[in-house]
Parts: C-alpha cells; structure tokens; sequence
C-alpha cells in the first residue's frame, strides 16, 4: 500500500507504511541518500566556506572562517560543544552528521559577486560540498545564492543584511539566519526619536550595492516616520578607501546629521574623516551635529577607535549578550583564538549548525528534504532568544539589538554597549511589504 504526490517544495513524498503503521515520506527512508547533488556516498560530508579573505570586508571573512572550523569541531565531538549543549534541537550529539564526519573547503570570495560565485561554484563541482556557508557581502551573498539554487544544493547565509536577500532575490535554496535593513529601522526609530527628537536634517552616505540601497531606505523611512528629513543620498563604491569628498560637501548641506550606510573598512575610513573633518564638533540647525552607523560590528567599531564613542546602531547579536547559549559560544570560541567572537562569526556558526541539526531531522541530505526541515522551524538556545525560519522567505525572526559606541571601553572589544534588545515582534513584517515584494521563492531544487 503506497501513496504518492508532490509538495510545493518538489520533493517526490512517496510513503510507505512502516511496521509501526506510520505513514513515511520517501525523503525519510534510508535508501533515498541519493538522487540528488553530491549525495555523500563515503564516511564523510563536505562543507564549503566561501567568506572574504581579502579586500574591504576580510576581518569579517576571517572571523567567520573560525566560527566556521570550530562548528566543524563542534559537530565531529572535538572540543566542549558549544551551542550543542544550549540548542533547544537535541539531534546533533557530536558524532558527525547522519554517521558521516564533517569535512570542509574554503575560499575567498574578495567581496565581489563573480569571484564569489566562481569560488563556489568550484566547491560544489570540484569539491563535492552539499552546502555553501559564508560571505559578508549582500551581493556576494546574492549572487551565490542564485548559483545554489541553480546547482541544487543548500545555501546558508553569512553576513547579509539587504532586504533582497529574502525579498525579491529569494530562493527556495537560500537561508538567511542575519537579520535585514527594515529590522535594523524597526529598532533603531524609537531609540534615536528618544535620543534627538522629531527634527532631523540627515544626510546619507551608501555603499552603491545592493545591501547600502535598501538599508538605505530602510532607515530613511524609519527616521521619515519620526518627522526627520533626508537632505540628500549619496551612492559610494565599495572599497573607496578615501572618502573626503563625499564628506566635504555635508558641511554646507544644512544636515544636522549623517547616516553611514557602510559597512566593514569603508565604515571604519568614512567614520574616521567625517570625525577629522569636525563634523562631531560642529552645531547645526541649533543642534549637535550627530553621526550613525546603522549596521554595526564588533570589529569596525574596534577599528574606528574612539572615533564611535556614542554613535548608534544596530546588531544581530553580541558577545555581551547573558543568555547560557551566548556564554558556551564566547567561552569555545575565546578558548580556541583568544579573544571574543564578532557578529559575523556567531551567524556563520549557527548556521552551520542549523543545516547540520536539519539533516539529521529530516534523516537525509537531500536539499529539499532540508529545506522542509528549516522552514517555520522554531527554536532557542543559539543566543538571539526565541527564533523563527519563516517558510514563505527563509527569513529569520529573532530579537535585534540597538547599540552604541561605549563612553568607556576597557578594551578593544568592549568598544560597544547594548542599549535595547529589540523583541522580534517589533521587527516583524508581512511578506509582502514592499519593500520585500517582487521576488518568487519558488521551488526547492534537488540538482542531480
């Protein structure tokens, strides 16, 4: 006796009735490991790691090239476990994935899309991998999760944080765990009306890519909502390096306030001069001149120095953070290189995470077998609070933090304080806000 039908995720579920009288999907069976792209065959799994080693977001890149190596330890029993020990998902025990240990590959993606997408797709080929981790860039990010799909394999996101990673550019295959642009509004307006009132002049500064231009507008109709004016947006290129002339021409613009819509070494550089060009010093509009990084890191606010001190913006998780899952990362992490995780390595290893613990839920490899296992899947323990992979975009829900440049740092990685953690359900959003709308998540593509 057998059934047979389609999901909209493609998945042939073919069930068959067990001993126990259960009804069983094919893609639960043992002897469906295969049919699909790189199916392992041997002892062993394959990972492939594609972040930024070198150019403009490669302190990123190289943080969650660690994170990355220690989830890898983490899942073949090497070392405390964790986040294993704290995840509300109890599949994963430290012996490997499905009897298989992991292995993993490595490229480097120089935060530029076609290298990126070369570089993966070389991993999938060449290497094997059932699943590309990684990137600090969204049109990295982007540009890889298309070739994923294409491929058939599972794509896990890194640092992503443009709304079209999970809005128009969304793909069956893709999975973002980061948080996005509209989140980053969502927190920050109550804090900054709070901060400096209803009467802005903002002059934005962005990165002319994918992630700047709906950050962009994210925080512009953030900061709308609460009565402020955008004077003017001007697009920067990425890994400008200096960025004098573009700050130049604030000082006559009438703005009280600029908006860094940069990230990583150009945020660090444009911070810098905006500081050497005493826009901090000035007072506009009857008002002190204030400058905001809306997307922060640990490691750019290391770099900018004392040049943060008091700056806002925003996170999608910290190392200060209290909660048990929190402590077991800082503590595995701080053990193994000496010194505190970033945001960019927390996401990368909790994703590796995640596809690991779906594969063992969904009893196989199989892309879309996986792919049903995250969607709408619900769980804690991985140090955001209570968190949702919603199914209709591969969004993560979770809590987002506000921060700001601390007054007093002690070190060179207490340079930022949490000044609200932001419940999820004030930054959660219909699917079809239009700022995401356009896109097709379609169908999960199996590959081979």
């Amino acid at each position: 006796m057998s059934k047979s039908n389609f999901t909209r995720r493609g998945v042939l579920k073919t069930s068959a009735i067990t001993g126990a009288g259960l009804m069983l999907p094919t893609y639960l069976r043992a002897e469906n490991h295969t049919g699909f792209t790189n199916a392992p065959t041997g002892n062993t799994v394959k990972f492939g790691f594609n972040v930024p080693q070198t150019g403009p977001y490669a302190e990123e890149g190289l943080d969650e090239l660690r994170a990355q190596e220690l989830a890898v330890e983490h899942l073949n029993g090497i070392g405390d476990g964790g986040m294993l020990n704290t995840f509300s998902s109890k599949t994963l025990d430290g012996t490997g994935i499905l009897g298989k240990k992991v292995e993993f590959v490595t490229g480097d993606t120089q935060t530029k899309s076609d290298v990126a997408r070369a570089s993966a797709q070389s991993m999938i080929q060449k290497d094997g991998c059932v699943m590309i981790n990684g990137g600090s860039s969204s049109g990295v990010a982007i540009a890889v999760q298309g070739l994923c799909q294409e491929a058939g394999v599972v794509f896990m996101a890194g640092l992503t944080h443009s709304n079209d990673t999970t809005g128009k550019d969304k793909k069956a295959n893709g999975f973002r765990h980061f948080f996005n642009g509209y989140m980053s509004g969502a927190a920050l307006g109550p804090v900054l009306e709070k901060a400096y009132g209803n009467e802005r002049q903002a002059y934005h500064l962005t990165a002319d890519y994918t992630w700047g231009w709906t950050q962009q507008e994210s925080i512009a109709a953030s900061t709308e909502a609460l009565g402020w004016t955008t004077v003017q947006n001007v697009l920067t290129p990425v890994g400008a390096g200096d960025f004098s002339s573009y700050i130049a021409p604030i000082l006559n613009s009438g703005a009280d306030t600029l908006i860094l819509n940069h990230y990583g070494g150009d945020m660090v550089n444009s911070l810098t001069q905006a500081v050497q060009f005493g826009l901090r010093d000035k007072q506009v509009n009857g008002k002190n001149f204030e400058i905001i990084v809306p997307l922060y890191s640990e490691l750019m606010a290391a770099g900018a120095g004392s040049n943060i001190q008091g700056v806002y913006g925003s996170m999608n998780w910290n190392w200060q953070l209290s909660d048990a899952g929190t402590a077991a990362f800082v503590k595995s992490f701080g053990e193994k290189y000496g010194f505190p995780p970033s945001n960019a390595a927390h996401t990368c290893y909790v994703q590796t995470l995640l596809y690991a613990d779906a594969v063992t839920r969904a009893g196989s490899f199989n892309p879309c077998a996986v792919a049903e296992a995250l969607e709408d899947f619900e769980f804690d323990g991985m140090g955001n609070g209570p968190t949702t992979y919603r199914g209709a975009d591969h969004q993560c829900f979770k809590d987002v933090l506000v921060m700001k440049g601390a007054d007093n740092p002690t070190n060179q990685y207490d340079t930022l304080e949490i000044v609200e953690v932001t419940p999820r359900a004030q930054v959660e959003y219909d699917p079809e806000h239009p700022m995401f709308a356009g896109g097709n998540l379609g169908e999960c593509n199996p590959g081979a």
